[in-house]
């Protein structure tokens, strides 16, 4: 199954409006195809840092994870971001991915503050 960076940032989105901070997700081999999807987001999330497992089937959101949300929640952000991607070569890790977003969400600020970030 490939990453799915639009899927990602759709989990971060939906985990962050949730009223509950804990992200319960059921596991079991009988998932569909979508719910397996899920399962491998949740966990690629971990792997990088972005959600942490809290109990066997309990997840919640890190710092770091807000902070890339933070960074992508605008969708001129985000867009800047793939275009960016896409113009070279269209593949990147999410470890880029995070800094070009943190870095368009700096260019923001300064150019809208005067401040440099």
């Amino acid at each position: 199954m490939n990453r799915d960076d639009e899927f990602l940032r759709s989990l971060l989105m939906e985990f962050e409006a949730a009223e509950d901070w804990l992200i319960v997700q059921s596991w079991g081999l009988e998932a569909d195809v979508e719910q397996r999807k899920r399962q491998y987001h949740i966990l690629l999330l971990c792997d990088a840092g972005l959600m942490t497992q809290v109990a066997k089937s309990a997840f919640r959101l890190t710092s770091s994870g807000h902070d890339y949300l933070q960074a992508i929640r605008n969708e001129g952000v985000w867009a800047e971001t793939k275009k960016i991607v896409a113009d070279t070569g269209g593949n990147a890790t999410l470890e880029i991915l995070k800094a070009l977003a943190i870095g368009f969400l700096k260019k923001q600020i300064s150019d809208r503050t005067g401040f440099d970030i």
